[in-house]
Parts: C-alpha cells; sequence; structure tokens
C-alpha cells in the first residue's frame, strides 16, 4: 500500500465527502469523519492493514462549490500539514446551474473551477506525497442528459489537471456510469448525487484502485 504508517490523508470536497463528518474538520471516533466513502476507507485501511495508523481526516462541507473550498483550502487542508491531499469538488458547481438557474452568482463556471482546482493542487502538491483528483459526477448514463453532458466539461478539467500535475486522477463519473448500466441509479442515490452506502462503498474501493491495496495482505 501507499500510505506509511502515521501518514494523514485529508480529504477535502463538499457533501459527497462530508457526508455527516464533524465541520470544518472531522476525525477520530464515532461518525466524526461522516458516513460515506471516507468512512469506509477508513475502515478499509484498519481492516486489511491493521498494522499501519492512518489519520483520516475529513475537511469536506456539504454544499461547497470549488470558490467556498479554495476560499478555506489553506486552513481546512494545508495548515493541517497533511501528507496526502484528496480534492472532490465541481458537482455543487455545476448543480446550482441547474436548480438555481436566475441566481447567476451562485454559478462557477469552467473557466473558474478550472482556476479554483489548479490554485488548490499548487498549495499543496510540492509539500505531500500525493495529491488525488477525484471527478465530479452525476449517476446519470445518458450522456445526452442535460446536466451529465454539462458535467462531463468539469470532469475533463479535473482530468486535464491531474495530468498537467502529476496527481492521481480517480474517475468517479466512469465509474457511477459502468454502475449505471446495471442497476438504476435510484438504487443507490434517490438524487442521483448522494450515495448511499452501496455508492460510498463504490467509491471506496475506486479509491482503492490506485492505492496498491492488497485485500489478501495479513499482519
Amino acid at each position: 500500500m501507499i500510505f506509511e504508517n502515521y501518514d494523514r490523508i485529508v480529504f477535502a470536497g463538499d457533501s459527497v465527502t462530508d457526508m455527516g463528518s464533524t465541520n470544518p474538520v472531522g476525525e477520530g471516533g464515532f461518525d466524526n469523519v461522516g458516513r460515506g466513502y471516507v468512512r469506509v476507507l477508513e475502515s478499509m485501511f484498519a481492516t486489511y492493514y491493521p498494522e499501519i495508523f492512518l489519520r483520516v481526516t475529513n475537511s469536506g462541507i456539504s454544499g461547497n462549490t470549488s470558490r467556498d473550498l479554495l476560499a478555506r483550502f489553506d486552513r481546512d487542508v494545508v495548515q493541517l500539514n497533511p501528507d496526502w491531499v484528496s480534492i472532490c469538488i465541481g458537482i455543487n458547481d455545476v448543480w446550482r446551474q441547474f436548480d438555481s438557474p436566475a441566481i447567476l452568482d451562485r454559478h462557477v463556471l469552467p473557466e473558474e473551477y478550472e482556476e479554483n482546482l489548479e490554485e488548490m493542487i499548487t498549495m499543496v502538491k510540492n509539500k505531500v506525497k500525493g495529491v488525488f483528483i477525484l471527478s465530479p459526477y452525476i449517476m446519470e448514463p445518458n450522456k445526452d442528459d442535460m446536466m451529465r453532458k454539462r458535467m462531463d466539461e468539469y470532469v475533463a478539467i479535473s482530468k486535464k489537471l491531474a495530468e498537467k500535475h502529476k496527481c492521481i486522477f480517480i474517475d468517479f463519473q466512469k465509474m457511477y456510469e459502468d454502475y449505471c448500466k446495471i442497476r438504476y441509479s435510484g438504487y443507490i442515490a434517490w438524487d442521483r448525487i448522494h450515495p448511499n452506502q452501496v455508492g460510498a462503498t463504490l467509491m471506496a474501493r475506486e479509491f482503492l484502485k490506485y492505492c496498491d491495496f492488497d485485500y489478501s495482505h495479513s499482519v
């Protein structure tokens, strides 16, 4: 596994990362790290690698756009001195364009999204062992769906920046697209965004594919 003893992994993002975690920074026992993919990951690390103690920190806040996350990124990510940083942002950048179409000041258009995400990456990339860029997504396999088409633009931006800055890119949009060819999105999220435990497990499993995680590992 790529993580080492006492590494601190900070997960930054919106409600998909937050999932009921303690705000602005959640870690430790009970539901402090929330009930989403971050919690599943923490459980998987402790289950399969009990000899490696990892500090898992949830810096997700529900409703955040990339603009909001950038505004608090120094406090809630950089100043925590992480060894690894994961950024999953962009869903609300797109969503507000559809659920609040007349409130233009809430919209984060592609150009600003790219600037915001790149600034976050540059703030940490030379200070940590690695940066994960987790794509935004909508659980909609129909690529002609209006919101899906818009979301794909943001996915492409996140992938481009990950490649440019040599980050680890994890394509949640592709993962959910494949899954929703078999099971209807309502099975994992009533709103096509916020995953239940099945969705959280899918996200954690996809993340672990890029961590040299060995499911046969034993102490």
